[in-house]
């Protein structure tokens, strides 16, 4: 008996046996980059997660029905075309031979797209009313349109039914056609597609009813849905009980999904998919409140990320099955992990949203920690074999994520290794990250890769500050310098970076320099650094204007990021400034004065503080590199074709006693400045041929 053994018990939707209570919910790969085919990348990314121990995978969230519904934006499953069949029929296969049940989420997505590109559609919606998010202009649905789509549904239905899949997932949610017509937020209609709640209600029925009839009774058709829409004028949770119980009482429907939150604004976005910033499992009591009025197995998916917290909810009778998708992401193998008693050994999701925001850039879903997830296709193993090559004496300068993963990497190869970082921990720039108020949880990045390194047998020396001699002391056959970045606050010498005029985000976020009482940041990079340092500023009583010479602050911040951090720094009354460089710095009297310019008029004004931040990126931190290429073998170089490939360095062919000197690289922000996980993705496939 295990403490866990209510996650595998298993349970059937309709007719279909799913082997445990653990689902990957459906979202967007952007990896059906072949016309919307479920390519190779695709295929072996939800094959690991069965691997893995997955119980059921609903993938392709937002997989269109309709050749009119945009599916390049996102590069999502096109189910509109027979081509499909024999790629899903891959995917079926690839995902039963390891016991687990394969779904997919299909959906018109009406308003909700772009329509410059692909096929240049005219976007839909039930009253021609905009969608904000994506900016949507849009026709009214024309009567003869809605009964094509329907038919649509239906046929797409058919389609992954034939093509081996063990169900589908009617999108409901996120603002996608059928709860267009639901919401009156979106739909004015007074005619029969309206108005009235049956009226409202008569799209999404016609939809259900076509479904079924097309792939018949025992085919699973789910309805993912929202519990709350939480606008003043959308639906709220006692009118989604009521469609809920409406659509249940058919019969037709095999489980219903739910989340929180409507989204078709910036704001309702950022609550889809929480990040760091919201508690665990924010929107449980909405999905609970739905299992209460209807007859089948619900799903809930926000925010559950380990073992624990899916046991709980279980226990308690408020789901039937727990959704943990980005928990996937970040590791496909955590519930065989579970199973095998290795619970610590999970590498747990953190809240990042590295993945979801790069989505919502149009790119593909990575890890922010997790380099291999959705490159199984490319070879990148998520479970590190054994060398049957020499063993080597690797030695790994700098304790980052990226100078942890290398360390990590090699000793699971079986390779004898030192890890040497001159701060009292470990973590690198991720500790400082993970300093500020919304970021706490990045620490949980570091926290794994150290526990790993300790049941590795990792030599760790901390507090070391690593020189050329200690280095040639050790005799490295391998040298991995991970030696991170400097504060880049000196590019501008009218800054007065030499003369102690500003401070870097660093030393505010560190607490090496304490919060002056009004502060100006003064931010170019615009992606968490400065908005963190303006976080904690606030925190802690400043007073605080957000200057950049950008767009708007945190530009570089993805969809469900950047408005958590607008909520905090708009309720403590923070000043954002766009289109201001920030020419010069000079004292006067006790106070800084900031001579700011305007980039297209020239126009200058002033602000005078008590204290100047500027985030303006990092330098690396590249002498110890210099000092020691001359007398490495490789000269410090990395082969990009063989990096690119995920081939083994040619350099490891070469015999290293030879007395030709050790092979060095160098990683991550010594280098340049990049971010976690190019850090993480670079020590992976360098250290996993060692």
């Amino acid at each position: 008996m295990s403490q866990y053994d209510i996650l595998f018990q298993p349970l059937n939707i309709n007719k279909l046996t799913i082997r445990n209570r653990i689902v990957s919910t459906a979202h967007a790969e952007v990896y059906a980059t072949d016309g919307g085919m479920t390519t190779d990348r695709y295929v072996k990314y939800y094959e690991e997660k069965a691997k893995g121990g997955a119980g059921l995978c609903i993938c392709g969230g937002s997989s269109v029905v309709s050749i009119d519904s945009p599916q390049s934006w996102w590069s999502s499953v096109n189910l509109s075309t027979d081509r499909i069949i024999p790629h899903f029929q891959n995917l079926a296969d690839a995902v039963h031979k390891h016991g687990g049940k394969i779904m997919i989420q299909i959906t018109h997505m009406g308003r909700r797209s772009r329509w410059d590109g692909g096929d240049w559609v005219n976007l839909m919606s039930p009253s021609g009313i905009r969608e904000p998010v994506h900016r949507a202009t849009c026709k009214t649905i024309e009567v003869e349109e809605i009964w094509r789509i329907i038919g649509d549904f239906a046929k797409a239905a058919v389609r992954a039914k034939e093509g081996g899949l063990d169900g589908v997932e009617l999108s409901a949610v996120h603002q996608h056609m059928i709860d267009q017509f639901w919401s009156p937020r979106v739909n004015k209609r007074t005619d029969e597609w309206g108005g009235t709640f049956e009226g409202r209600m008569k799209f999404g029925m016609e939809v259900l009813k076509a479904v079924r009839e097309a792939v018949g009774p025992d085919f699973v058709v789910g309805m993912r849905i929202t519990g709350d829409e939480f606008h003043p004028d959308g639906l709220n949770h006692d009118e989604m009980k009521k469609i809920a119980a409406y659509y249940d009482a058919t019969g037709m429907v095999d489980y219903f999904g739910v989340v929180g939150s409507g989204c078709d604004t910036h704001n309702t976005l950022a609550n889809v998919i929480p990040n760091m910033s919201f508690p665990p499992e924010p929107f449980l009591h909405l999905a609970a409140g739905i299992k209460e009025v209807v007859s089948v197995p619900v799903i809930h998916a926000q925010n559950i990320k380990d073992p624990n917290q899916a046991k709980r909810i279980l226990e308690e009778g408020y789901v039937d099955f727990v959704g943990m998708t980005r928990a996937h992401i970040a590791d496909p193998h955590f519930i065989t992990k579970i199973k095998m008693d290795q619970v610590d050994q999970i590498r747990q999701c953190v809240g990042a949203n590295y993945c979801i925001d790069r989505q919502y850039m149009g790119l593909d879903v990575l890890c922010i920690q997790n380099a291999a997830t959705s490159r199984e296709y490319m070879g990148l193993p998520h479970i590190i074999e054994k060398t049957d090559g020499p063993i080597r004496n690797v030695v790994v300068i700098g304790g980052g994520p990226g100078g942890m993963e290398a360390a990590r990497v090699a000793a699971e190869r079986g390779h004898k290794v030192t890890l040497v970082e001159r701060n009292d921990e470990l973590g690198g720039q991720v500790t400082i990250a993970a300093k500020a108020p919304q970021r706490d949880q990045m620490a949980g990045i570091t926290r794994w890769l150290a526990m790993e390194l300790d049941r590795l047998g990792v030599d760790v020396r901390l507090g070391t500050s690593a020189n050329a001699d200690m280095i040639r002391d050790l005799k490295p056959d391998v040298c991995i310098l991970a030696t991170g970045g400097t504060p880049f606050i000196e590019q501008n010498p009218h800054w007065g970076a030499a003369e102690g005029l500003v401070v870097s985000s660093w030393d505010i976020l560190n607490g090496t320099v304490e919060p002056g009482k009004n502060v100006l940041i003064y931010d170019t990079i615009c992606e968490f650094s400065g908005m963190s340092a303006a976080d904690y500023l606030l925190s802690k009583g400043s007073l605080v204007e957000l200057v950049t010479d950008d767009i708007k602050p945190g530009v570089g911040i993805g969809g469900t990021t950047f408005p958590t951090y607008y909520r905090s720094l708009y309720e403590k009354e923070v000043i954002m400034t766009s289109d201001l460089m920030l020419e010069k710095v000079y004292k006067e009297g006790d106070k800084l004065v900031a001579l700011l310019e305007n980039e297209y008029t020239g126009q200058q004004e002033e602000r005078v503080v008590d204290q100047i931040v500027v985030e303006n990126g990092t330098r690396p931190n590249e002498a110890l590199y210099y000092e020691l290429k001359a007398e490495s073998r490789n000269k410090g170089q990395i082969d990009n074709e063989t990096l690119f490939a995920i081939q083994a360095q040619p350099v490891l062919s070469e015999d290293t006693s030879d007395g030709k000197g050790m092979i060095l690289w160098r990683l991550g922000d010594c280098v340049s400045q990049r971010n976690t996980h190019a850090a993480i993705y670079d020590a992976l496939r360098l250290c996993m041929f060692l």
